[in-house]
């Protein structure tokens, strides 16, 4: 399959920090998509094991096989729930990393073309951040095709 991401690197989240955005096409309505970004069950196939519940305010966390400097557990929190257009969370709690860093995700679904425009958005990289920026955004192609599999075969 043709990669189908477009990305781009941006400095407008906070100031002094940077956003990755990564737009895709999905073939598949937009409900679709919204189930595979909001079922716990469907978000460990494409991303990591996770308790996550579409609730504003719901602390979730991600779990992932542990690294040097990093415990393998992200902590969340969903900060915005608009069914089934856009959804965000912030991403870090600042102590499970050996940065500190925590970011903003959040995601938008256009219905277009006859399937969805999924956009995402990870904000709020600061300029010391950088191997955790370049880490992330050669990540998170295969992360939406992984996600783009999830919602064909689901």
């Amino acid at each position: 399959m043709a990669d189908a991401t477009r990305s781009h690197a941006t400095a407008h989240a906070a100031p002094g920090t940077r956003s990755l955005v990564f737009e895709r096409q999905i073939p598949h309505p937009r409900e679709k998509v919204w189930r595979a970004l909001t079922q716990s069950w469907l978000m460990e196939e494409w991303l990591m094991q996770n308790d996550f519940v579409a609730e504003v305010g719901h602390r979730f966390t991600v779990r992932a096989q542990p690294l040097p400097g990093w415990s393998g557990v992200t902590h969340c929190e969903v900060t915005l729930v608009e069914e089934p257009s856009q959804l965000a969370y912030r991403w870090g709690n600042g102590t499970e990393s050996a940065n500190g860093l925590i970011t903003h995700i959040t995601w938008t679904l256009q219905e277009h073309g006859g399937g969805t425009l999924l956009r995402m958005e990870q904000a709020g990289f600061r300029p010391n951040d950088g191997i955790s920026f370049e880490r992330m955004g050669g990540l998170w192609p295969r992360i939406l095709e992984r996600l783009e599999q999830v919602v064909h075969g689901h």
